[in-house]
C-alpha cells in the first residue's frame, strides 16, 4: 500500500469530485434517504430499489445515473494504463443465470472504511453473522435477528487482560484500524500504526497487544488460518515489506519473512506449505510456508478494479 498521509484518500476524493452530477443527485438522495427502513426481499420482489433509493422522487432516472457514473469514474490504478487494455484479455461475462437471491440490504450498519485501499475491514464468519469496523468500534450484526453488538471498542485505552512474552502491557489509545480478522471465535486488529490486537469472543478485555516499531508499519492484512498441525495462527502483512505469522495460543512470534517491498496481502494454501504475498509491486510471490524461499513469481502483467454494468470488475491476468 502506498504511504498513508494525515490527509488518506485526499486524491481519491478528488477524483470522486469528477463526476459532479451525480454527486449532486447523490447528495440529494443522502438526505432523503437518511431515516429510509431495511429493504426486504419482499420489497425486493416488487422490483423496488435494492439499495432503498427513492428514483421515482429524484430529478435523474437509475439509466442516466449509472451512465453519468460510468463515464465520469476515474479507476485507481497503481501502475499507470493497466486498465486500459484489460477488457481485450477477458472474456464477456455470461448473463442470464442465478447467482445469488436476493434476501435483505440493512442501512442501519455501516462500516467505516479509512484508506481507500484498505478495505478487509469485513469479515462473514458463517451466512448469517458478520463483523465489521464502525468508526472505532468492531461491531457484530446478525442477518437472523437484525440486530448488532460492539464486541472491542478502541476508541479509548485498550490494554491486554493476560501476560505473554513481548505482549505492550501499557496497550494503545485511540487505535486506527486498518484490517480486521474474524475467525473460530479469535479476532485479530491490526492498525495504522504497526499495532496488532488479539482478542478471544465471548471473553472479557482483549488477550494480546503488539506493535512493529518501523515508522512505516501499516498493517495492511491479517489472517487466522489451521496450519497444517491444526494449531491457529495468522499472519500480518505489513507495509514495512514483512510478513509475520503468531502461534494464536501463545501469541508468539514464529516466522518474520521480508520482501523487498510492502506486503499488502498473504494468503496459505490449502495444504498449508505455500504463501501467495502480492503487495506494491506489478509480480507476485510464491513462497515455501516454512523458510520464506521464493517457489515462483507470479507476473501481473494487469491488474485493476472498475465499476461495470453489474457490479465491481476484477480483471487480472498471469503472464
Amino acid at each position: 500500500m502506498e504511504d498513508v498521509h494525515d490527509d488518506v484518500g485526499g486524491e481519491f476524493r478528488g477524483r470522486e469530485m469528477a463526476v459532479s452530477e451525480s454527486d449532486a443527485h447523490e447528495s440529494d438522495y443522502a438526505v432523503q434517504n437518511s431515516e429510509v427502513d431495511d429493504t426486504t426481499d419482499v420489497q425486493a420482489s416488487r422490483e423496488e430499489d435494492f439499495q432503498g433509493i427513492p428514483w421515482d422522487r429524484l430529478s435523474i432516472p437509475r439509466e442516466k445515473y449509472r451512465q453519468t457514473r460510468l463515464e465520469g469514474y476515474k479507476n485507481y490504478e497503481n501502475i499507470p494504463n493497466s486498465g486500459e487494455g484489460s477488457g481485450k484479455d477477458c472474456s464477456i461475462t455470461e448473463k442470464g443465470s442465478l447467482y445469488y437471491e436476493f434476501q435483505c440490504n440493512t442501512r442501519s450498519v455501516k462500516p467505516t472504511i479509512h484508506h481507500f485501499q484498505l478495505r478487509n475491514l469485513v469479515w462473514a464468519t458463517s451466512k448469517h453473522d458478520v463483523y465489521l469496523m464502525s468508526n472505532f468500534s468492531v461491531i457484530h450484526w446478525s442477518s437472523l435477528s437484525c440486530t448488532t453488538s460492539e464486541i472491542l471498542n478502541v476508541s479509548g485505552h485498550v490494554a491486554p487482560s493476560e501476560k505473554h512474552p513481548g505482549s505492550l502491557l501499557e496497550g494503545f489509545t485511540q487505535t486506527k484500524v486498518s484490517s480486521l480478522a474474524v475467525k473460530d471465535k479469535l479476532l485479530v486488529a491490526g492498525g495504522f500504526k504497526g499495532e496488532l490486537i488479539c482478542k478471544h469472543l465471548g471473553q472479557p478485555g482483549v488477550s494480546f497487544c503488539s506493535r512493529t516499531t518501523d515508522d512505516n508499519a501499516v498493517k495492511n492484512a491479517v489472517e487466522i488460518y489451521d496450519n497444517p498441525s491444526g494449531a491457529a495462527h495468522f499472519t500480518a502483512s505489513s507495509n514495512d515489506c514483512g510478513v509475520r505469522d503468531f502461534d494464536m495460543e501463545t501469541f508468539q512470534l514464529s516466522k518474520h519473512f521480508r520482501f523487498p517491498w510492502p506486503a499488502n496481502h498473504t494468503s496459505l494454501s490449502p495444504d498449508g506449505k505455500l504463501l501467495v504475498v502480492v503487495g506494491d509491486n506489478p509480480d507476485g510471490m510464491l513462497v515455501d510456508a516454512q523458510n520464506g524461499k521464493v517457489v515462483f513469481t507470479l507476473q501481473f502483467c494487469k491488474l485493476t478494479l472498475e465499476p461495470g454494468n453489474e457490479g465491481l470488475l476484477i480483471w487480472m491476468r498471469f503472464l
